[in-house]
């Protein structure tokens, strides 16, 4: 198979680019927004809230932590691409150096792992989205075409008895291989 990117079905017509490398040493892949984005920032009224319960040993209702805890969750930033990798390989999504500290960006799963058999899946047709959270004190609008993370080619070493277990055939997309 062929290591490359591709433009999935839903943005063709956008004119996006593909992820390319900045300098001829770079590891990283940009990976850029496939439209205009507006990422939220934590510090709403929900999660101050529950701070301030917090800090004065209130307890929290049942109704106040999930949206406390709603106003936490990441975004996925869509990129318009899909990844085709050979055998033993990952994309590996790591956040921009400069995001935490120019723009309060943050990857909460501090990397991100595209396995190989996620392109072309039926959910999302292998779409890379960059899962990200805004600590900075206003909504930041990401543009289209703003670099938002890389992707690191990788290679993976498994067992040496791993054929000896049973393997599903992935069938989803965005954290489709399962919860446990």
């Amino acid at each position: 198979m062929t290591r490359k990117f591709e433009i999935v079905s839903k943005y063709q017509d956008a004119d996006l680019p593909l992820p390319k490398r900045a300098t001829k040493q770079a590891a990283g892949y940009d990976l850029q927004a496939a439209t205009d984005f507006v990422l939220p920032s934590v510090w709403r009224v929900p999660f101050l809230r529950a701070l301030k319960k917090i800090r004065i040993s209130e307890q929290l209702t049942s109704a106040e932590l999930l949206e406390a805890q709603t106003t936490l969750k990441p975004f996925l930033v869509p990129t318009g691409v899909k990844v085709y990798l050979n055998e033993n390989e990952y994309l590996m999504i790591a956040n921009r150096s400069s995001n935490p500290l120019k723009r309060s960006l943050v990857l909460p799963n501090g990397v991100g792992i595209i396995d190989a058999d996620y392109v072309d899946n039926p959910q999302n047709e292998g779409e890379i989205f960059v899962q990200m959270i805004n600590w900075g004190l206003t909504d930041r609008t990401i543009k289209q075409g703003e670099r938002i993370a890389q992707g690191i080619f990788m290679p993976y070493l498994v067992t040496d008895d791993d054929q000896l277990n049973e393997k599903a055939t992935r069938t989803g997309g965005f954290g489709s291989s399962g919860v446990n």
